[in-house]
């Protein structure tokens, strides 16, 4: 027990450095007189959560199940206290910690989208909100005991929770084994809402002819820094999502770190070359893009599926990037940090991959109740 409150700690912390990567990255993206603005919402993003998160996002995430949709105890963590577990178990205080880092990871994502052209009042009712209901809500559809879960919302006659599909034991529920959709889908998606909302930003596609106008190409440095620190940090947001690290979760968590670096490496890759063709050169900010789709698309099936799969997987992930950035050009809808992209639409496709690319032995082998006979 307390190796596993330790690494998720660890873990947590990790995660929690990505906020500085966001900051890091989307400073580079912006125009220098926004920057700012930009690091005052990843700084206000992370201290929202925090509050949000304890008071009722995590009670609605974890708490006890309410129809498969919400849950219903726990707000402000009044079911975590000194020797709530007893003493062979755990009282909780690395489990929320570990939650919240991934909370406001999903917030901060949409800072890049709707970057600016955002009032920092209007943003923070935004944060507020996600953070307190939308990402919680979603968190226990496919993380607890929601109807999305690969644990299951509904039990069967043994008293065993099962998803909701078949309701019985042959039910098997969705598997998001670190959040290409709990996280990263809900973030890019809102992002994109977001960025449709505002509107572009002033002079940004031309009145006449609707064409994207050139603009700032932002600090390359920044934005390298960003990213790394970014890559760095996914190792605690995927190889942590076994939740512990003793027994089989320690050599779960080693294939996560080998998957979660061939996809982004592959897509890394990949962007870089489509990037070269379409524009006839290479472009660095492209191929640091490439790797952030290559880590969104292989977070939700990093554990159940092998490297040979992570390669493919990055190859599409990168893809859908560059295919996502024009299509947002076309429809005039601006993105910054192209955060809509990456995160929404790369996310959708980790998910839509988990399903294609998993196999029976990979699922068990993660320990997944999920069984097909």
């Amino acid at each position: 027990q307390g190796l596993r409150c330790a690494w998720l700690v660890t873990c947590g912390a990790l995660v929690f450095f990505m906020q500085a990567g966001f900051a890091m990255l989307e400073a580079g993206i912006v125009h220098p007189k926004n920057v700012t603005n930009i690091l005052f919402k990843n700084m206000i993003d992370a201290s929202i959560a925090a509050i949000c998160f304890w008071l009722l996002g995590y009670g609605f995430a974890y708490g006890d199940d309410k129809g498969g949709f919400i849950g219903g105890s726990n707000f402000a963590c009044d079911e975590i206290y000194n020797n709530a577990g007893g003493s062979d178990s755990s009282d909780g205080w690395e489990g929320w910690f570990f939650q919240w880092a991934f909370t406001g990871a999903c917030a901060t994502i949409v800072a890049g989208s709707v970057a600016e052209r955002t009032r920092l009042e209007a943003y923070f009712v935004y944060s507020i909100v996600l953070t307190t209901f939308i990402y919680p809500v979603v968190v226990h559809w496919g993380w607890g005991y929601g109807w999305l879960s690969a644990w299951g919302a509904y039990p069967d006659s043994d008293g065993v929770a099962r998803p909701i599909f078949r309701r019985n034991e042959e039910s098997n529920g969705m598997i998001d084994f670190a959040g290409s959709g709990v996280v990263h889908m809900v973030g890019g998606f809102s992002g994109l809402m977001g960025a449709i909302v505002v509107g572009p930003r002033k002079d940004r596609f031309d009145p006449i002819t609707g064409k994207a106008n050139p603009v700032f190409e932002g600090n390359k440095t920044l934005q390298s820094l960003g990213v790394f620190i970014l890559w760095f940090g996914w190792y605690g947001f995927n190889c942590g999502s076994t939740l512990a690290i003793s027994a089989g979760a320690a050599n779960v968590a080693g294939k996560v770190a080998m998957t979660t670096t061939i996809a982004a490496a592959t897509a890394c890759i990949t962007a870089s070359i489509l990037g070269k063709i379409l524009e006839g050169h290479f472009d660095v900010s492209i191929g640091l893009n490439g790797i952030l789709a290559g880590l969104v698309s292989i977070t939700a099936n990093c554990s159940v599926v092998n490297p040979w799969m992570a390669f493919l997987i990055g190859i599409v992930g990168a893809c859908i990037l560059v295919g996502g950035h024009y299509l947002l050009l076309i429809l005039k809808i601006d993105d910054p940090c192209d955060a809509c992209v990456v995160h929404g639409f790369c996310g959708m496709w980790g998910l839509w991959a988990t399903g294609i690319f998993c196999t029976d032995k990979n699922v068990q082998y993660a320990a997944y109740p999920n069984v097909n006979d």
